[in-house]
């Protein structure tokens, strides 16, 4: 068990990558707590599935762009389980896609809130608890190549996690590496909503690895990222993309 006694904290954890990183995480000994904002059921068959294999974990709803949710989501899981040791970001999303002479003001504040401010927000809360261990981000290839059509407000908030995670990085070590996933084509509902079926078609042909990622591809990542396997490397922004991009 590679995380045996660790306890992780799972934003966005009610379904897709999230969820197949809390019962990762669970599966090698984690106590785990997710947050979901609407993905309930998602979320409770999560705990549910990981409390059937003996493990630990519970599920909170959230917002977490309020302080007083984000403050409530630490405290319970440090009640419930004694500390953090793992924050795992993944909470956020791309809301829409708006070009920048269509988009209003409201539409961008949105998107930087619900990636960026997100995660500052846990990262605080967090570090009050931790006194080593790791945060993992999920960033995004948008952040590399700026994304899709419409997704400049997306690209650039992943851009920010980006470069929060090597700043953290710097100021947090040695006790608390920092690293980051900057996923490309993942067969997830934010990409049944926000990507034509065409494209994913597409990417498929064009990707070495002739395929899109799985949920459980990101997070065997994430695993290796928090757990000491990884224990020399910070401050990485990791490509899992089946080869589309080098960076």
């Amino acid at each position: 068990m590679k995380l045996a006694g660790k306890t992780a904290i799972v934003t966005g954890g009610g379904r897709d990558i999230g969820r197949a990183v809390a019962e990762k995480l669970a599966s090698e000994g984690a106590n785990v707590a997710i947050n979901y904002f609407s993905s309930s059921k998602g979320a409770d068959d999560a705990v549910a599935a990981i409390k059937a294999k003996g493990g630990n974990a519970l599920a909170m709803q959230g917002d977490l762009n309020k302080q007083a949710d984000v403050q409530a989501l630490v405290q319970a899981t440090v009640d419930a389980f004694g500390g953090v040791d793992i924050l795992v970001n993944n909470a956020g999303g791309l809301i829409g896609r708006k070009t920048i002479a269509e988009m209003p003001l409201e539409h961008w504040e949105a998107v930087i809130r619900l990636n960026v401010t997100s995660t500052f927000l846990m990262t605080q809360a967090c570090l009050a608890q931790m006194t080593s261990g790791a945060i993992v981000n999920l960033a995004s290839q948008a952040g590399r190549d700026g994304g899709g059509p419409g997704a400049v407000a997306y690209a650039t908030s992943k851009g920010a996690i980006m470069t929060m995670t090597r700043g953290l990085a710097k100021e947090l070590g040695p006790d608390i590496r920092v690293n980051a996933l900057c996923p490309g084509m993942i067969d997830t509902d934010f990409h049944n909503v926000h990507t034509p079926d065409a494209g994913r078609r597409g990417f498929e042909a064009s990707a070495p690895l002739k395929r899109q990622g799985h949920v459980e591809d990101a997070a065997n990542l994430v695993l290796f990222l928090a757990s000491d396997d990884s224990a020399f490397i910070t401050g990485t922004n990791i490509d899992i993309n089946g080869g589309i991009l080098f960076s």
